[in-house]
């Protein structure tokens, strides 16, 4: 059975840090694979597939501008990594400065393409 290297998780990460700090709803879409589960909270529905991902980080991103992220491996085991996260944003057009910090899990499919995510955030913010 093939395994999920540190290298691995790392570069996944850094292509979502990417797509996340250019607002690219397509680029993150392509961290997934085909039939993938995107959970943002522990207790809403998954997002199911390429297309709902991207489309829900359309409605996110579109809110957001001067997006900066960052991380840290926790683990890799298996196919799957955790990672602890941090993003600082401008939300718009009120222009409140939020925080949010969180855990990832991943579940890979093979290497560079996750097929279960779950996170779980908390977020902090303040009027500009």
């Amino acid at each position: 059975m093939p395994t999920l290297t540190v290298a691995q998780f790392d570069e996944w990460l850094k292509a979502y840090k990417a797509a996340w700090e250019t607002r690219d709803p397509a680029a993150a879409a392509a961290l997934f694979s085909a039939d993938a589960a995107y959970h943002w909270t522990p207790y809403d529905p998954p997002q199911l597939g390429r297309a709902a991902i991207t489309a829900a980080w359309e409605g996110a991103v579109h809110g957001q501008k001067d997006v900066r992220f960052r991380y840290e491996v926790l683990a890799v085991e298996g196919m799957r990594g955790i990672a602890h996260w941090n993003t600082r944003l401008t939300s718009v057009p009120a222009g409140e400065s939020v925080e949010l910090d969180g855990i990832f899990v991943v579940e890979f499919e093979g290497p560079g393409l996750c097929q279960l995510f779950r996170e779980w955030w908390h977020v902090r913010s303040k009027a500009a």
